[in-house]
Protein backbone atom coordinates (compact mmCIF):
# COMPACT_ATOMS: atom_id res chain seq x y z
CA UNK A 1 0.00 0.00 0.00
CA UNK A 2 2.78 2.41 0.94
CA UNK A 3 4.58 1.58 -2.28
CA UNK A 4 1.45 2.38 -4.29
CA UNK A 5 1.16 5.74 -2.53
CA UNK A 6 4.78 6.52 -3.35
CA UNK A 7 4.14 5.60 -6.98
CA UNK A 8 1.07 7.86 -7.03
CA UNK A 9 3.06 10.72 -5.52
CA UNK A 10 5.83 10.24 -8.04
CA UNK A 11 3.31 10.12 -10.86
CA UNK A 12 1.69 13.33 -9.58
CA UNK A 13 5.07 15.08 -9.41
CA UNK A 14 5.96 13.92 -12.91
CA UNK A 15 2.63 15.15 -14.25
CA UNK A 16 3.14 18.56 -12.65
CA UNK A 17 6.69 18.75 -13.98
CA UNK A 18 5.44 17.77 -17.43
CA UNK A 19 2.70 20.41 -17.36
CA UNK A 20 5.22 23.03 -16.23
CA UNK A 21 7.62 22.00 -18.99
CA UNK A 22 4.88 22.23 -21.61
CA UNK A 23 3.86 25.69 -20.36
CA UNK A 24 7.48 26.86 -20.34
CA UNK A 25 7.99 25.49 -23.87
CA UNK A 26 4.86 27.24 -25.12
CA UNK A 27 5.95 30.51 -23.48
CA UNK A 28 9.32 30.24 -25.21
CA UNK A 29 7.83 29.33 -28.58
CA UNK A 30 5.28 32.15 -28.39
CA UNK A 31 7.61 34.55 -26.59
CA UNK A 32 6.88 37.37 -29.02
CA UNK A 33 3.17 37.11 -28.24
CA UNK A 34 4.00 37.01 -24.53
CA UNK A 35 6.06 40.19 -24.91
CA UNK A 36 3.10 41.86 -26.62
CA UNK A 37 0.79 40.84 -23.77
CA UNK A 38 3.23 42.08 -21.11
CA UNK A 39 3.71 45.32 -23.03
CA UNK A 40 -0.04 45.77 -23.28
CA UNK A 41 -0.32 45.14 -19.54
CA UNK A 42 2.24 47.89 -18.87
CA UNK A 43 0.37 50.28 -21.17
CA UNK A 44 -2.86 49.44 -19.36
CA UNK A 45 -1.23 50.31 -16.03
CA UNK A 46 -0.71 53.82 -17.40
CA UNK A 47 -4.08 53.89 -19.14
CA UNK A 48 -6.18 53.00 -16.09
CA UNK A 49 -5.47 56.28 -14.21
CA UNK A 50 -6.15 58.22 -17.41
CA UNK A 51 -9.53 56.53 -17.89
CA UNK A 52 -10.46 57.15 -14.24
CA UNK A 53 -9.51 60.79 -14.71
CA UNK A 54 -11.50 61.07 -17.94
CA UNK A 55 -14.56 59.55 -16.25
CA UNK A 56 -14.80 62.70 -14.14
CA UNK A 57 -15.69 64.63 -17.30
CA UNK A 58 -19.47 64.76 -17.45
CA UNK A 59 -21.63 65.65 -20.42
CA UNK A 60 -25.20 66.35 -19.34
CA UNK A 61 -24.46 64.56 -16.09
CA UNK A 62 -23.23 61.40 -17.77
CA UNK A 63 -19.76 60.04 -18.40
CA UNK A 64 -18.62 58.99 -21.84
CA UNK A 65 -18.72 55.27 -22.71
CA UNK A 66 -15.76 53.25 -21.45
CA UNK A 67 -14.79 52.23 -24.98
CA UNK A 68 -14.51 55.87 -26.05
CA UNK A 69 -12.58 56.79 -22.89
CA UNK A 70 -10.20 53.92 -23.57
CA UNK A 71 -9.59 55.13 -27.13
CA UNK A 72 -8.91 58.65 -25.84
CA UNK A 73 -6.46 57.32 -23.25
CA UNK A 74 -4.58 55.31 -25.89
CA UNK A 75 -4.47 58.36 -28.17
CA UNK A 76 -2.97 60.42 -25.32
CA UNK A 77 -0.30 57.78 -24.70
CA UNK A 78 0.53 57.49 -28.41
CA UNK A 79 0.63 61.27 -28.82
CA UNK A 80 3.04 61.54 -25.90
CA UNK A 81 5.35 58.93 -27.44
CA UNK A 82 5.24 60.64 -30.83
CA UNK A 83 5.94 64.00 -29.18
CA UNK A 84 9.06 62.59 -27.54
CA UNK A 85 10.25 61.13 -30.83
CA UNK A 86 9.54 64.41 -32.60
CA UNK A 87 11.79 66.21 -30.13
CA UNK A 88 14.74 63.92 -30.87
CA UNK A 89 14.65 64.10 -34.66
CA UNK A 90 15.53 67.80 -35.09
CA UNK A 91 18.22 67.60 -32.43
CA UNK A 92 19.89 64.56 -34.00
CA UNK A 93 19.71 65.93 -37.56
CA UNK A 94 20.88 69.35 -36.41
CA UNK A 95 23.86 67.92 -34.54
CA UNK A 96 24.82 65.75 -37.51
CA UNK A 97 24.71 68.80 -39.80
CA UNK A 98 26.54 71.11 -37.40
CA UNK A 99 29.20 68.55 -36.53
CA UNK A 100 29.97 67.94 -40.21
CA UNK A 101 30.63 71.68 -40.63
CA UNK A 102 32.82 72.05 -37.57
CA UNK A 103 36.54 72.67 -37.94
CA UNK A 104 38.59 71.31 -35.08
CA UNK A 105 41.23 74.04 -35.50
CA UNK A 106 38.62 76.73 -34.81
CA UNK A 107 37.74 75.45 -31.36
CA UNK A 108 38.84 77.71 -28.50
CA UNK A 109 41.04 76.34 -25.74
CA UNK A 110 42.34 77.69 -22.50
CA UNK A 111 45.38 76.98 -20.42
CA UNK A 112 43.58 74.48 -18.20
CA UNK A 113 42.61 72.28 -21.15
CA UNK A 114 46.15 72.61 -22.53
CA UNK A 115 47.49 71.39 -19.20
CA UNK A 116 45.08 68.49 -19.30
CA UNK A 117 46.38 67.56 -22.75
CA UNK A 118 49.99 67.71 -21.52
CA UNK A 119 49.10 65.57 -18.52
CA UNK A 120 47.49 62.91 -20.73
CA UNK A 121 50.52 62.96 -23.07
CA UNK A 122 52.86 62.47 -20.12
CA UNK A 123 50.88 59.43 -18.97
CA UNK A 124 50.28 57.99 -22.45
CA UNK A 125 53.27 59.01 -24.66
CA UNK A 126 51.80 56.99 -27.54
CA UNK A 127 49.15 59.70 -27.97
CA UNK A 128 51.73 61.97 -29.58
CA UNK A 129 52.91 65.47 -28.81
CA UNK A 130 50.08 67.17 -30.71
CA UNK A 131 47.29 65.27 -28.97
CA UNK A 132 44.25 67.36 -28.05
CA UNK A 133 41.41 65.89 -26.02
CA UNK A 134 38.66 68.11 -27.43
CA UNK A 135 39.80 67.40 -31.00
CA UNK A 136 39.87 63.69 -30.23
CA UNK A 137 36.33 63.70 -28.80
CA UNK A 138 35.12 65.77 -31.73
CA UNK A 139 36.62 63.36 -34.27
CA UNK A 140 35.02 60.41 -32.49
CA UNK A 141 31.71 62.23 -32.42
CA UNK A 142 31.95 62.96 -36.12
CA UNK A 143 32.65 59.29 -36.80
CA UNK A 144 29.56 58.23 -34.90
CA UNK A 145 27.35 60.82 -36.56
CA UNK A 146 28.90 60.63 -40.01
CA UNK A 147 26.66 60.27 -43.04
CA UNK A 148 27.97 56.80 -43.85
CA UNK A 149 27.34 55.46 -40.35
CA UNK A 150 23.86 56.98 -40.25
CA UNK A 151 23.10 55.58 -43.72
CA UNK A 152 24.20 52.11 -42.68
CA UNK A 153 21.85 52.33 -39.71
CA UNK A 154 18.91 53.26 -41.92
CA UNK A 155 18.94 49.85 -43.58
CA UNK A 156 18.55 48.00 -40.29
CA UNK A 157 16.00 50.53 -39.09
CA UNK A 158 13.96 50.04 -42.25
CA UNK A 159 13.96 46.26 -41.86
CA UNK A 160 12.81 46.63 -38.27
CA UNK A 161 10.11 49.15 -39.13
CA UNK A 162 7.56 46.58 -40.30
CA UNK A 163 8.04 44.29 -37.30
CA UNK A 164 8.01 47.29 -34.97
CA UNK A 165 4.77 48.48 -36.54
CA UNK A 166 3.18 45.07 -36.05
CA UNK A 167 4.42 45.00 -32.48
CA UNK A 168 3.08 48.45 -31.62
CA UNK A 169 -0.28 47.68 -33.21
CA UNK A 170 -0.50 44.39 -31.30
CA UNK A 171 0.45 45.99 -27.99
CA UNK A 172 -2.06 48.83 -28.26
CA UNK A 173 -4.79 46.58 -29.65
CA UNK A 174 -4.44 44.22 -26.67
CA UNK A 175 -4.08 47.13 -24.26
CA UNK A 176 -7.45 48.48 -25.44
CA UNK A 177 -9.20 45.48 -23.89
CA UNK A 178 -6.99 45.54 -20.78
CA UNK A 179 -7.79 49.22 -20.21
CA UNK A 180 -11.49 48.88 -20.99
CA UNK A 181 -11.84 45.99 -18.53
CA UNK A 182 -9.45 46.49 -15.60
CA UNK A 183 -10.11 42.95 -14.37
CA UNK A 184 -9.46 41.22 -17.70
CA UNK A 185 -5.78 40.46 -17.09
CA UNK A 186 -6.58 38.99 -13.68
CA UNK A 187 -9.36 36.86 -15.17
CA UNK A 188 -6.95 35.43 -17.76
CA UNK A 189 -4.37 34.50 -15.12
CA UNK A 190 -6.99 33.06 -12.76
CA UNK A 191 -8.28 30.82 -15.55
CA UNK A 192 -4.89 29.05 -15.47
CA UNK A 193 -4.68 28.36 -11.73
CA UNK A 194 -6.49 25.83 -9.49
CA UNK A 195 -9.86 26.84 -8.07
CA UNK A 196 -8.67 26.64 -4.45
CA UNK A 197 -6.22 29.53 -4.88
CA UNK A 198 -8.13 31.49 -7.50
CA UNK A 199 -9.44 34.10 -5.04
CA UNK A 200 -5.97 34.67 -3.56
CA UNK A 201 -4.38 34.92 -7.00
CA UNK A 202 -7.00 37.41 -8.15
CA UNK A 203 -6.43 39.59 -5.06
CA UNK A 204 -2.67 39.35 -5.61
CA UNK A 205 -3.02 40.51 -9.21
CA UNK A 206 -5.19 43.43 -8.08
CA UNK A 207 -2.51 44.48 -5.57
CA UNK A 208 0.24 44.12 -8.16
CA UNK A 209 -1.73 46.12 -10.71
CA UNK A 210 -2.42 48.88 -8.18
CA UNK A 211 1.22 49.19 -7.05
CA UNK A 212 2.72 48.94 -10.53
CA UNK A 213 0.24 51.48 -11.88
CA UNK A 214 1.34 53.97 -9.23
CA UNK A 215 4.98 53.11 -9.93
CA UNK A 216 4.78 53.69 -13.69
CA UNK A 217 2.78 56.89 -13.25
CA UNK A 218 5.45 58.01 -10.79
CA UNK A 219 8.19 57.17 -13.30
CA UNK A 220 6.43 59.28 -15.94
CA UNK A 221 6.19 62.18 -13.49
CA UNK A 222 9.89 61.72 -12.66
CA UNK A 223 10.91 61.74 -16.33
CA UNK A 224 8.83 64.85 -17.04
CA UNK A 225 10.13 66.66 -13.95
CA UNK A 226 13.79 65.99 -14.80
CA UNK A 227 13.17 66.96 -18.43
CA UNK A 228 11.43 70.22 -17.45
CA UNK A 229 14.20 71.23 -15.05
CA UNK A 230 16.89 70.43 -17.63
CA UNK A 231 14.94 72.25 -20.36
CA UNK A 232 14.50 75.42 -18.33
CA UNK A 233 18.15 75.43 -17.31
CA UNK A 234 19.52 74.72 -20.79
CA UNK A 235 17.17 77.25 -22.39
CA UNK A 236 17.27 80.11 -19.89
CA UNK A 237 20.78 79.71 -18.45
CA UNK A 238 22.89 77.88 -21.06
CA UNK A 239 20.97 79.60 -23.90
CA UNK A 240 21.19 76.75 -26.41
CA UNK A 241 17.77 77.37 -27.94
CA UNK A 242 14.28 76.00 -27.37
CA UNK A 243 14.41 73.08 -29.83
CA UNK A 244 17.85 71.85 -28.81
CA UNK A 245 17.04 72.29 -25.12
CA UNK A 246 13.83 70.27 -25.47
CA UNK A 247 15.56 67.41 -27.28
CA UNK A 248 18.48 67.13 -24.85
CA UNK A 249 16.20 67.52 -21.84
CA UNK A 250 13.85 64.73 -22.96
CA UNK A 251 16.87 62.53 -23.73
CA UNK A 252 18.17 63.07 -20.19
CA UNK A 253 14.72 62.45 -18.75
CA UNK A 254 14.27 59.17 -20.62
CA UNK A 255 17.76 57.96 -19.68
CA UNK A 256 16.82 58.68 -16.09
CA UNK A 257 14.58 55.59 -16.25
CA UNK A 258 17.76 53.48 -16.02
CA UNK A 259 18.75 53.66 -12.33
CA UNK A 260 22.24 54.94 -11.44
CA UNK A 261 23.74 54.45 -14.91
CA UNK A 262 21.13 56.39 -16.89
CA UNK A 263 21.54 59.75 -15.13
CA UNK A 264 25.34 59.58 -15.49
CA UNK A 265 25.09 58.78 -19.21
CA UNK A 266 22.52 61.55 -19.65
CA UNK A 267 24.76 64.13 -18.00
CA UNK A 268 27.82 63.18 -20.05
CA UNK A 269 25.86 63.13 -23.32
CA UNK A 270 24.14 66.40 -22.42
CA UNK A 271 27.44 68.18 -21.82
CA UNK A 272 28.99 66.81 -25.03
CA UNK A 273 25.92 67.66 -27.13
CA UNK A 274 25.77 71.18 -25.75
CA UNK A 275 29.49 71.59 -26.45
CA UNK A 276 29.02 70.47 -30.06
CA UNK A 277 26.04 72.79 -30.49
CA UNK A 278 27.95 75.75 -29.04
CA UNK A 279 30.86 75.49 -31.45
CA UNK A 280 28.93 73.98 -34.34
CA UNK A 281 25.67 75.93 -34.39
CA UNK A 282 26.95 78.95 -32.50
CA UNK A 283 24.37 78.75 -29.72
CA UNK A 284 24.94 79.04 -26.00
CA UNK A 285 26.48 81.46 -23.53
CA UNK A 286 29.48 83.44 -24.70
CA UNK A 287 31.86 82.04 -22.08
CA UNK A 288 35.04 79.92 -22.22
CA UNK A 289 34.58 76.27 -23.10
CA UNK A 290 35.33 74.96 -19.63
CA UNK A 291 32.95 77.43 -17.98
CA UNK A 292 30.21 76.46 -20.46
CA UNK A 293 30.72 72.76 -19.73
CA UNK A 294 30.56 73.40 -15.97
CA UNK A 295 27.36 75.43 -16.35
CA UNK A 296 25.64 72.67 -18.33
CA UNK A 297 26.88 70.03 -15.88
CA UNK A 298 25.61 72.08 -12.92
CA UNK A 299 22.18 72.39 -14.53
CA UNK A 300 21.88 68.64 -15.07
CA UNK A 301 23.30 67.83 -11.63
CA UNK A 302 20.70 70.14 -10.06
CA UNK A 303 17.93 68.20 -11.84
CA UNK A 304 19.38 64.93 -10.54
CA UNK A 305 19.62 66.36 -7.03
CA UNK A 306 15.92 67.22 -7.08
CA UNK A 307 15.17 63.75 -8.44
CA UNK A 308 17.26 61.91 -5.84
CA UNK A 309 16.12 63.92 -2.84
CA UNK A 310 12.46 64.53 -3.67
CA UNK A 311 11.05 62.42 -6.49
CA UNK A 312 12.64 58.98 -6.01
CA UNK A 313 11.94 58.69 -2.24
CA UNK A 314 8.28 59.52 -2.85
CA UNK A 315 7.96 57.12 -5.81
CA UNK A 316 9.72 54.17 -4.18
CA UNK A 317 8.21 54.59 -0.72
CA UNK A 318 4.60 55.22 -1.74
CA UNK A 319 4.35 53.02 -4.83
CA UNK A 320 6.34 49.85 -4.10
CA UNK A 321 6.71 50.24 -0.30
CA UNK A 322 10.38 49.27 -0.24
CA UNK A 323 13.34 50.81 1.58
CA UNK A 324 16.23 52.42 -0.35
CA UNK A 325 18.56 49.61 0.78
CA UNK A 326 16.23 46.98 -0.67
CA UNK A 327 16.01 48.86 -3.95
CA UNK A 328 19.79 49.27 -4.13
CA UNK A 329 20.46 45.56 -3.56
CA UNK A 330 17.71 44.57 -6.00
CA UNK A 331 19.15 46.85 -8.69
CA UNK A 332 22.66 45.46 -8.13
CA UNK A 333 21.37 41.92 -8.60
CA UNK A 334 19.15 42.86 -11.56
CA UNK A 335 21.99 44.70 -13.27
CA UNK A 336 24.33 41.76 -12.75
CA UNK A 337 21.79 39.37 -14.26
CA UNK A 338 20.26 41.40 -17.08
CA UNK A 339 22.46 44.47 -17.58
CA UNK A 340 20.58 47.60 -18.62
CA UNK A 341 17.33 45.69 -19.20
CA UNK A 342 17.68 44.19 -15.73
CA UNK A 343 18.04 47.65 -14.19
CA UNK A 344 14.86 48.80 -15.91
CA UNK A 345 12.68 45.81 -14.99
CA UNK A 346 14.31 45.11 -11.61
CA UNK A 347 12.05 47.29 -9.46
CA UNK A 348 8.73 46.22 -11.10
CA UNK A 349 9.78 42.56 -10.85
CA UNK A 350 10.69 43.02 -7.18
CA UNK A 351 7.31 44.63 -6.58
CA UNK A 352 5.62 41.51 -7.95
CA UNK A 353 7.79 39.31 -5.70
CA UNK A 354 6.92 41.38 -2.62
CA UNK A 355 3.18 41.19 -3.25
CA UNK A 356 3.31 37.42 -3.87
CA UNK A 357 5.38 36.97 -0.69
CA UNK A 358 2.86 39.05 1.29
CA UNK A 359 -0.03 36.93 0.03
CA UNK A 360 1.32 33.39 0.06
CA UNK A 361 4.51 33.27 2.17
CA UNK A 362 3.95 35.82 4.94
CA UNK A 363 4.56 33.18 7.64
CA UNK A 364 7.81 31.96 6.11
CA UNK A 365 10.82 32.65 8.34
CA UNK A 366 13.08 33.77 5.50
CA UNK A 367 10.42 36.17 4.21
CA UNK A 368 9.90 37.61 7.69
CA UNK A 369 13.64 38.20 8.17
CA UNK A 370 14.31 39.65 4.73
CA UNK A 371 11.08 41.67 4.62
CA UNK A 372 10.30 42.66 8.22
CA UNK A 373 7.29 44.75 7.19
CA UNK A 374 5.70 42.04 5.10
CA UNK A 375 3.03 41.16 7.69
CA UNK A 376 1.84 44.77 7.87
CA UNK A 377 1.82 44.96 4.08
CA UNK A 378 -0.25 41.78 3.98
CA UNK A 379 -2.73 43.29 6.45
CA UNK A 380 -2.93 46.51 4.43
CA UNK A 381 -3.48 44.51 1.26
CA UNK A 382 -6.32 42.57 2.85
CA UNK A 383 -7.92 45.83 4.02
Amino acid sequence: MEQERNVDRLAGILIKVGIFAVIALMCWYFRSVLVYVIGAFVVSLIGHPLVRLLRKIKIRGKSLPDALLTVVAIIIILATILLLIAQFIPVVTGIIHDTSLMNAQDLPYNSLLDQLDLWLISIFPSLGGDFNLVNFLLDQFKGVLSFSSVSSMLGSVTTLASSLGVGLFSVFFISFFFIKDELLFGKIICALVPDRIEASVFSTIEDITHLLSRYFVGIIIEVLAVAIIDFLGLWLIARIGVGYALGIAFMAGLLNIIPYVGPLVGEVMGVLLCLVLKYGAGVGLDVPVLAFMLIVLAIMLFAQLIDNMVLQPVIYSTSIKASPLEIFIVLLMAGNIGGTVGLIVGVPAYTVVRVIAARFFAENKIVKRLMPGIEQENTDALL
